[in-house]
């Protein structure tokens, strides 16, 4: 099949998308991305890329068509509002004229922001073919939860545009069973919503013995807790550094960051604030393929949410790469994301926001011989085999596009 993908975030920057897109293109589907200029996450335009400079390029099989958007900035709230509805509107306005093909299938990306879907309603309109809508955050829920938001009238505006958009697709897609009720209350058909999960990179399949040298990186000596992705206000970093502070006098206990974000500054700033150096080390951003052998050096991963009532249907998408990476993980959840975590067998759960409580979890680890965390971490890989393997999903994927298309 012929499949125009709109995603506003695409190859250079890292996503789940970029090997999802290329193993459908490995299936036989022609594939054609529609996105903007990579500025994620440092919030400039990357290298040789920039509004003039839209060139058309190939990823993996893949046609990529770039449209201008105005870059992430420093990530205040009114540059990314900026950066979100610059992206929708030259979608809007140049998609039909640089993506002139015909298509079976619109498949949209949505991790962040709901504008994303705009794009694809004026492509449906022009080339009649289903929208295919992947929901990886819920709106406007999570910009209540982030902070991001606080007007009634603006969160009522959104409100409006996620029913608008969801109306107009044909199949929408949730990375959480926990979604599915959420989007039902905005009026759309229980048999519209299909459970479709996140997976992982498959370099992550031989992250278990994946010791190759880091180079220009330093890890302490002792028990290492991992937490790998971005530094957000979603990720809750005061209960990791209250809990940095509660296991202070264990000095060979060490939280190991990687990763860049929002958050970033303020982090290095507590760290200092609280004596925390030689505990808490930030090991920066470092490019995809490089994170099996920073996961293979860790005793244990963490993974942390803010407690909210939008954060507790989600499943971080680390979870799935913790459990193919065949590392134990502690959890500081609730909700769906815990759940997936302690069925599993892969490590232990506590609640979000919960300092003492994780503390209390992490020395539980500790304290376990180093079998019994193995054993953990093979539980882990098996159930991501069983539930979250990528040919599975593609399996899954591929029957919702010839229902709705009628094409093999």
């Amino acid at each position: 099949m012929k499949i125009l993908l709109i995603s506003q975030y695409f190859w250079p920057e890292e996503f789940r998308i970029n090997e999802l897109a290329a193993m459908m293109a490995e299936r036989g589907h022609q594939i054609t991305v529609l996105t903007g200029i990579p500025n994620y996450p440092g919030g400039r335009y990357f290298p040789g890329y920039g509004c003039l400079r839209q060139k058309k390029q190939r990823y993996k099989g893949i046609d990529i068509v770039r449209v201008p958007l105005i870059s992430r900035g420093k990530g205040g709230y009114i540059r990314l509002a900026l950066n979100y509805f610059s992206f929708a509107l030259s979608g809007c306005l140049l998609g039909p004229i640089k993506c002139r093909d015909g298509y079976d299938a619109v498949f949209v990306y949505e991790p962040s922001p709901i504008t994303v879907g705009l794009p694809a309603i004026v492509m449906k309109r022009f080339k009649s073919a289903p929208i295919l809508f992947w929901v990886q955050d819920l709106w406007p829920e999570s910009l209540v939860a982030t902070g991001s938001v606080h007007s009634n009238v603006i969160l009522k505006l959104v409100d409006a545009l996620v029913r608008f958009i969801y109306a107009r697709c044909d199949r929408i897609l949730v990375q959480s069973r926990s979604f599915v009720d959420a989007i039902a209350r905005l009026g759309v058909e229980s048999s519209k919503i299909e459970y479709f999960p996140n997976s992982a990179e498959a370099i992550f399949d031989n992250a278990r013995g994946s010791l190759t040298e880091i180079p220009d990186v330093q890890f302490p000596e002792g028990f290492r807790i991992m937490f790998a992705g971005n530094i957000g206000a979603a990720q809750d970093f005061e209960t990791i550094l209250k809990t940095a502070e509660l296991l202070r006098e264990r000095e060979d206990i060490h939280f190991i960051i990687v990763g860049d974000g929002r958050m970033l500054p303020w982090v290095r700033e507590q760290l200092h604030i609280r004596g925390l150096a030689r505990t808490v080390h930030l090991l920066g951003r470092h490019p995809l393929d490089s994170m099996p052998a920073f996961y293979a050096r860790a005793d244990v991963m963490l993974v942390t949410l803010r407690k909210d009532p939008i954060f507790a249907l989600t499943i971080p998408a680390k979870v799935q790469s913790y459990l193919a990476c065949s590392r134990p993980i502690v959890a500081a959840l609730d909700g769906e994301g815990a759940r997936v975590v302690d069925e599993s067998g892969a490590g232990l759960v506590c609640p979000a926001e919960d300092p003492q409580s994780l503390a209390k979890t992490i020395l539980r680890v500790y304290n376990m011989k180093r079998e019994e965390r193995e054993e953990m971490a093979l539980r882990g890989r098996a159930y991501f085999e069983n539930n979250f393997k990528s040919d599975i999903l593609l399996h899954r994927l591929n029957k919702w596009l010839v229902e709705l298309t009628g094409k093999v």
